[in-house]
């Protein structure tokens, strides 16, 4: 599966936002597929302003119902690839 070059910025950014988050976590070495919780060990609030960077970073709504498909890197960029209704 190739990656584009808007994915991989996407990606970018992500990585930047969890790394604001998380200053002390090597987030280049992230498992996509892993809670952010247990390879960062972000409690519910450093999750919380993460979602709330998403937002400002992207300009998208996100139901709190929807917090759990961010949880991992490769469901939070699902969720900001996919097409918005």
């Amino acid at each position: 599966m190739s990656t584009t070059t808007d994915e991989r910025e996407m990606r970018s950014l992500v990585l930047r936002l969890l790394g604001e988050i998380a200053p002390e976590a090597d987030t280049a070495s992230l498992q996509p597929d892993v809670s952010f919780r247990d390879q960062l060990d972000l409690d519910s609030m450093d999750f919380l302003n993460f979602v709330v960077a998403l937002h400002k970073e992207f300009h998208i709504e996100i139901p709190e119902a929807d917090y759990p498909k961010y949880m991992t890197l490769n469901g939070c960029l699902a969720q900001l690839t996919a097409p918005r209704t």
